[in-house]
């Protein structure tokens, strides 16, 4: 039977439903430029007006088992929408269940914003207090005082929610009676939402700090190293290797500590949480937004190594949890640098006779996102040395194109020659890599590359 209603046809409400996708994308806080999407309360009043509109559409056409077909014609017509590459990837999930309780679905996108600045929230709460003041005139005499009678339970209760229910569950909640709610009422679920949210974060982060912070002071002390000398005079080891294990296990456990306070800082976290924000999005959206930074020799150097590292960081997201617990496990391993640069250069040989893995990997997102990398590079490798040196091991051996030129580069240092950027000054001064930043790329390579092939390959549990 299809599509049967009686004021409007679908192609007219899917017109009026891209509208309020519009008006959703601008309530979360951002043009589609990227600037700062500025919310006074008569535009809050009028988008709250769309949305009610499209309560009262659905919650008709619910109400009848006589609509159930089209409902299921939007919804397969929205289902086509939101699957366009153009398609905004956080309203995707875009339904006539969203749509029936469109009021909540849109105070979610103009309260959660990161920053809510004052003045956005002071025009969403003038918003919301008018209307429903204007609702409460009509059937109160004194619509003050039973607004702020309503206001004082609706806060206990939504206390007291909070307070018992996860906030990944809560928005679930409202679905039949959304339509019945005055504005305050839902307002007021998603800043108790927030701030149940902001809670979760700040303490997350404050263990963040704290195993950060650990993770800075991990390096062995002097008594530390004095034990495992003795440990080691009494083991059965070469003569020659003795002293060298010493300083190769204190600066093993320096570097590891160091790989593991740059995944674990702050900065890091929020940056790859926006670079899997930004990355799951369609390869053409997420150029098209790195397009629109105009990044290039003539930008600022810090946005251009900012862009890199968000590059790589989007690289390895899904293999996060995966890159900590490898590090956390990584045992020492008394392999000279030279052994372990030898081997690693031996890996590219390996690499590129593996044809079928790399047809796969240029067909992932990560091998997209990689790729893309090459080109803002321009052969500029040396960039990457501005960059965490256990980053870019991690990221790198995924794309070995960019594996190979980083590892030539390591090559041309390792080897004394001239570069436009020196990790050290060991040849110059005729001493060896053993402690220095090259020495510290190469082990970082080695730890991932050679001990983690299984991250590198993807093939390690999250």
């Amino acid at each position: 039977m299809g599509w049967i209603h009686p004021d409007i046809s679908l192609e007219e409400m899917m017109k009026l439903i891209e509208g309020f996708v519009d008006i959703l994308v601008l309530a979360s806080g951002y043009q589609s430029s990227g600037l700062l999407a500025h919310w006074d309360s008569d535009n809050i009043k009028r988008a709250f007006q769309w949305a009610l509109f499209f309560e009262n559409v659905f919650r008709r056409l619910s109400s009848l088992d006589f609509y159930q077909e089209s409902i299921q014609e939007l919804d397969a017509a929205l289902s086509e929408m939101t699957s366009h590459p153009s398609f905004p990837q956080g309203l995707a999930h875009l339904s006539s269940v969203t749509l029936r309780r469109a009021r909540s679905f849109l105070s979610e996108h103009l309260l959660h914003n990161l920053p809510l600045r004052d003045s956005h929230l002071r025009a969403v709460i003038t918003a919301i207090v008018e209307m429903d003041l204007s609702d409460l005139s009509q059937t109160e005499h004194d619509c003050l005082n039973a607004y702020l009678n309503n206001l004082t339970l609706q806060s206990r209760i939504c206390m007291r929610d909070t307070s018992t229910s996860s906030p990944d569950l809560t928005p679930t909640v409202q679905t039949e009676k959304s339509g019945t709610d005055n504005f305050t009422k839902i307002a007021l679920h998603e800043l108790f939402r927030r701030q149940s949210s902001v809670s979760c974060v700040s303490v997350i982060e404050e263990g963040l700090d704290v195993l950060s912070n650990a993770m800075r002071h991990s390096s062995r002390t002097d008594s530390d190293s004095s034990l495992f000398r003795e440990q080691m005079n009494h083991e059965t080891v070469p003569a020659l290797l003795r002293a060298d294990a010493l300083v190769d296990v204190v600066t093993w456990n320096r570097w590891k500590s160091r790989a593991l306070s740059y995944f674990l800082d702050k900065r890091t976290i929020r940056m790859v949480s926006g670079a899997s924000l930004i990355f799951s999005d369609a390869n053409a959206q997420w150029k098209k937004v790195f397009g629109q930074l105009h990044i290039s020799d003539k930008s600022s150097k810090y946005d251009l190594h900012q862009a890199i590292e968000l590059l790589l960081l989007g690289s390895i997201a899904s293999r996060w949890n995966c890159i900590i617990e490898h590090l956390m496990s990584a045992s020492y391993d008394s392999v000279t640098i030279s052994k372990q640069y030898h081997v690693l250069a031996n890996s590219v040989f390996e690499i590129s006779q593996s044809s079928h893995q790399i047809e796969e990997i240029k067909k992932s997102k990560e091998g997209g996102i990689l790729d893309y990398l090459m080109g803002l590079l321009g052969g500029q490798i040396h960039l990457l040395l501005k960059s965490s040196p256990a980053l870019a091991a991690v990221s790198l051996p995924f794309w070995p194109t960019l594996f190979r030129l980083y590892l030539s580069e390591i090559e041309i240092q390792f080897k004394g020659k001239p570069s436009m950027i020196r990790c050290c000054s060991c040849i110059q001064d005729r001493n060896e890599h053993k402690d220095c930043e090259l020495a510290e790329r190469i082990w970082c390579l080695y730890i991932f590359h050679v001990c983690g092939s299984q991250i590198i390959n993807g093939a390690c549990g999250a």
